[in-house]
């Protein structure tokens, strides 16, 4: 008899614990997909069948007339949105409700990941941090930031050039290490040229860092989401031992020799030093919105090393990713292409080869392209917010308002948003003139979405984007961009990487401008 027992109270509790969960959407009357056991509806993509990008895609297109599709990330509830509207209200709107992103690791198991900007609960720590760092992307900072980056970009291209003739390279791999390059010297003033020297210890911990493939990153996922206890206890961690020691040497190194020789940059460093000695000082450019830093904020090592950490990523991974996109495009739009070239050519003799900040951000036509590989490539498949607390969605119609507890994921399919032909006519052709000064008042809000939404969007963005520039017209200036017997058509997606990325590389030709 006790043995009955024993297993009838061992079967309710695998119920509630596996079972149950599965059943939220369903009680609630929401449209949703229909769950794998353990995996919900993570099961293609954890177990490499499908990327994240095309699983979030087909799980749009199969709820074309709904606002909102249920989900399930493993055992956890997710609300995927397609209604604009609702993510104005969910990102923007409410934002002091949803005010961070869905968490995979704690404090105690990874200091580095969890300080930093992007994993930070949203509280006042976070806005804090947000504070600290806005500075670093205003339009002055950019301004004198230039010339660095315009330095590296040159190496880079002298390095092309040197080569002789036409060139046949893997663009990710390349500009990897020239955005290396300039994130060393931009964030930290250190000189390198990953191109020359790949083994640079730089350049090998970045790949570390920015590296989210393979299958034991998603088995971290798969646990950290099953049982968040169970992750701590396993000290799961998403940046490795070896890689933090090293981000944090660095940033003491470089913090302790600007005190001794009193160096100033103006860069991500030198404003968390500042903030550490109490005396970070506002910025009162227009383009900084940000309050002023609380007096309880204490910049340790770890939240130091976390935000050049994450400044790191932004700038090495998600960067070098554009430009791919970006060159293979142009190089299967020939047209396109040379209408840029064009531009870049005026520019370039408007300056007498010295290209400026101001003539830069006045290329209009570069601008259009880079925003339509944006839309059609977006860095990030999706984008995350969690409730602090219990939300109400209201009521549209006719639907009954739906009642959203903490433990909710709210999600924006930014891949398949801009994939969404009722925004984008022919979302798969490649049509810069969407981001006309005559067109880009069409363009739906909150429908264009590269660098996310809201209080909590890409605090690199502006950085980013000028890193794309810099490099794209200089290519231009000196290369035509040409498709070879490698560059992959149609492109396809890794299904071992959580990010947008072509499994066969992007391969393109080089070919020298006479």
């Amino acid at each position: 008899m006790l043995i009955i027992v024993l297993f009838v109270i061992v079967a309710i509790l695998i119920y509630y614990q596996f079972f149950e969960p599965f059943t939220y959407w369903r009680k609630r009357g929401v449209p949703h997909e229909k769950p794998t056991f353990l995996f919900g509806n993570l099961a293609p993509v954890i177990l490499q069948q499908m990327s994240m990008a095309d699983a979030s895609l087909l799980t749009y297109q199969q709820f074309k007339n709904e606002r909102y599709i249920g989900v399930y990330y493993f055992l956890k509830p997710g609300l995927v949105l397609r209604d604009p509207e609702l993510i104005k209200l969910i990102f923007v709107k409410e934002f002091e409700t949803f005010p961070e992103h869905n968490t995979f690791t704690s404090v105690e198991a990874d200091p580095i990941w969890s300080n930093s900007l992007f994993a930070m609960p949203g509280g006042q720590h976070w806005r804090d941090m947000r504070a600290i760092l806005s500075p670093t992307f205003t339009s002055s900072k950019l301004r004198q930031m230039f010339c660095l980056i315009d330095q590296c970009t040159k190496q880079f291209i002298e390095h092309l050039v040197a080569q002789g003739g036409f060139v046949e390279m893997e663009m990710k791999d390349a500009f990897s290490k020239v955005t290396n390059d300039i994130i060393a010297t931009t964030a930290f003033g250190v000189t390198c040229d990953s191109l020359t020297n790949p083994t640079n210890e730089l350049f090998r911990n970045g790949k570390e860092v920015s590296n989210f493939s393979g299958f034991a990153n998603s088995l971290k996922f798969f646990i950290s989401n099953i049982s968040p206890s169970l992750a701590k206890l396993m000290k799961i961690r998403f940046i490795s031992a070896p890689t933090t020691e090293f981000f944090r040497r660095i940033v003491k190194e470089t913090v302790t020799l600007r005190e001794e020789k009193g160096v100033v940059r103006p860069d991500l460093i030198h404003l968390l030093m500042e903030a550490r000695k109490g005396k970070l000082k506002r910025d009162h450019s227009p383009d900084n919105q940000i309050a002023a830093v609380s007096e309880h904020f204490e910049v340790t090592d770890d939240i130091m090393t976390a935000q050049a950490v994450v400044f790191f990523m932004a700038g090495f991974d998600t960067s070098s990713t554009a430009m791919s996109y970006t060159t293979y495009e142009l190089a299967l739009n020939y047209d396109i292409q040379q209408r840029l070239i064009d531009e870049v050519d005026r520019t370039f003799e408007a300056c007498d080869g010295k290209l400026t900040y101001d003539l830069l951000m006045g290329m209009k036509y570069l601008d259009m392209v880079i925003s339509e590989a944006l839309r059609k490539w977006p860095p990030f498949a999706i984008t995350d917010r969690c409730p602090v607390r219990p939300f109400t969605l209201p009521s549209t119609n006719g639907e009954k308002p739906l009642l959203l507890d903490r433990h909710v994921v709210c999600q924006i399919p930014i891949y398949a948003i801009h994939r969404d032909e009722t925004y984008y006519p022919e979302p798969v052709k490649f049509d810069p003139e969407r981001f006309s000064e005559e067109n880009k008042h069409k363009i739906k809000p909150f429908t264009y979405l590269p660098f996310g939404v809201g209080p909590r969007n890409c605090i690199g963005s502006r950085f980013a984007l000028l890193e794309v520039k810099i490099i794209i017209a200089h290519i231009l200036r000196k290369f035509e961009i040409v498709p070879i017997k490698n560059t992959p058509i149609p492109l396809t997606f890794s299904k071992d990487n959580v990010n947008p990325v072509s499994d066969k590389g992007y391969w393109v030709g080089l070919k020298p401008r006479m």
